[in-house]
């Protein structure tokens, strides 16, 4: 069960997500709140599972996945099992970051990562196409990324 979260609470969560790397002393600071207080919100927020990790956002063109498809999945059934089997070996493949199960016309949203559109076709074939229960693979590239955020709004 997640606690209740009052305005101070969405003032640290909205902080930390645009700088997760405050200290305590300048998070305080901020939201205008006593340092030992500050501290004991936002132990409490990580105990709850609100504040689920604290990760390093890393430019893709760094590390050479300039190129993101979003492919549509749609598998030949709808049986738990092989809901299951497609979720645990879609997880495994390191270039997906994102796999929604969907309302609609695709059974699947994946968002994948790759240098370019000769290793996206490789992740396609070693990876994608051989992935239990599917029946269909549409693939779509993202020509330019207009806006990206990982902050929710709080």
């Amino acid at each position: 069960m997640q606690p209740n979260l009052d305005e101070t609470d969405l003032r640290l969560l909205a902080a930390l997500q645009r700088e997760g790397r405050l200290s305590n002393a300048e998070l305080s600071d901020r939201v205008h709140l006593s340092p030992s207080a500050c501290h004991r919100r936002v132990a409490r927020m990580e105990e709850a599972g609100v504040i689920r990790d604290y990760v390093a956002l890393v430019d893709p063109r760094s590390v050479n996945r300039k190129t993101t498809a979003f492919v549509e999945i749609t598998l030949s059934g709808q049986a738990d099992e092989v809901l299951a089997e497609f979720e645990a070996a879609v997880a495994r493949i390191p270039d997906v970051l994102e796999c929604h199960l969907m309302a609609g016309s695709a059974d699947y949203l994946l968002k994948v990562v790759a240098a370019d559109t000769e290793d996206f076709a490789a992740i396609h074939r070693r990876h994608l196409a051989k992935l239990p229960g599917v029946a269909q693979i549409q693939s779509s590239f993202a020509l330019k990324t207009v806006f990206k955020t990982t902050a929710l709004p709080v």
